[in-house]
Parts: structure tokens; sequence; C-alpha cells
């Protein structure tokens, strides 16, 4: 992985009106994370579960609606990948754990002639393991995305042969391209095709 900065206090801040820790719905969700965790690894797999399990991804859902900040993506529980690591990294990093975003190229429906998207993702650190990877996209037939430190267990598996890229960056905020795609489109099958292609 490439730390896009040395400086851990970079990963921690508030970047509105994407990341925002204070609003009452992240607020919520993060006491609810500290009663039930104790420490930082176990409060970090618990906002991923969170961030995967408890938000529908709205391309499987059909959804509508885009939700880009984590106070609109708690309370309409739908969300896309990017919407799903901007959730993330607002409760661990309200909760003071590095987070970054990570992106990776991916085909949009399969096949080389449907084209290509970004997808997104996070990175976590934690002082004894360092930085690590975890994707909360969202578990179906065929994606099983886990809580793993050791070994990466991702929802999508690279397949360079057929153009796909892991980016290795580790950005501290994400990237513009993919928040003015999320405002620019009107819905979320319009977001589908209006996803960058590449960092």
């Amino acid at each position: 992985m490439q730390i896009e900065s040395g400086r851990f206090e970079d990963y921690l801040k508030e970047l509105p009106p994407v990341i925002q820790f204070q609003t009452p719905l992240v607020q919520e969700k993060i006491q609810l994370i500290k009663s039930r965790a104790s420490n930082d690894r176990d409060r970090a797999q618990l906002a991923f579960e969170i961030a995967r399990d408890e938000v529908s991804h709205s391309f499987d859902t059909k959804e509508e609606h885009i939700t880009i900040n984590a106070e609109d993506v708690l309370e309409h529980k739908e969300g896309i990948c990017f919407a799903k690591s901007h959730l993330l990294a607002t409760l661990l990093r309200g909760m003071g754990i590095p987070t970054g975003f990570c992106y990776q190229r991916v085909l949009r429906k399969g096949t080389i002639e449907s084209g290509y998207a970004l997808h997104g993702l996070n990175a976590v650190y934690l002082p004894d393991t360092g930085w690590f990877r975890l994707d909360p996209r969202g578990n179906k037939p065929g994606i099983n995305s886990q809580f793993t430190i050791e070994k990466e267990q991702l929802a999508y598996p690279i397949r360079v042969e057929l153009g796909e890229v892991d980016y290795p960056q580790v950005l501290f905020a994400p990237l513009p391209s993919v928040i003015e795609a999320m405002h620019a489109s009107k819905n979320c099958e319009e977001l589908f095709y209006k996803r960058p292609e590449e960092i």
C-alpha cells in the first residue's frame, strides 16, 4: 500500500460535507459501537459489519436515491460502495481510528465490452497491525468480503488480465471525481454509468 500522507491526523479529519462525525445518527451509531466493543480492533470490526450488513447496496436493490455522506447512508440504510466507504471512514475516524480511501478499477458488468468503473473501499490503521484494507460493499452470492487483518478478503478479486486494477494508494480524502459523479447523477441507475473509470 502507498500511504498518501505520513501524518496520521490526516486520516482522522472531518471532511465536510462528506465525512462528518457530529451528526445525530452517526453519533448514535458511534455510541452503540463503543458500548459493545471495548478496544479499537473490535470497534473497527463492528463498524465494518454495520457498513457492510446494515446498509443495502443500492445497485443490488435498484434503489434510486443516491446517498453520499454517513448521515444520509444511516438514515436511508442505502448506498453504493463509495457511500458505504464514507460511512465506515466516518464511524472509525469519529472513534479516533485512522481510516483512508482505496479504489479498484473493475469491469462494470463482468465483461470487457461493458466497460470499467471505480470501486471504493477502505484502509484502516491499528497500532498492532499497521494498515489493512476492508471492503464494506455488502455480500451476496459470489461476493464474500470479511473483516480480516492477516489475509485480505475483499469483495472483488482483481483480474489484471482483463484490465482491472488494484490501486495501491491509501488516500486521506475521497476522490473528487467520485463525489462529482455522485452529485451529477439524478439516480443510481445513471450513477452506475457515470462512475469514473480510473483514478
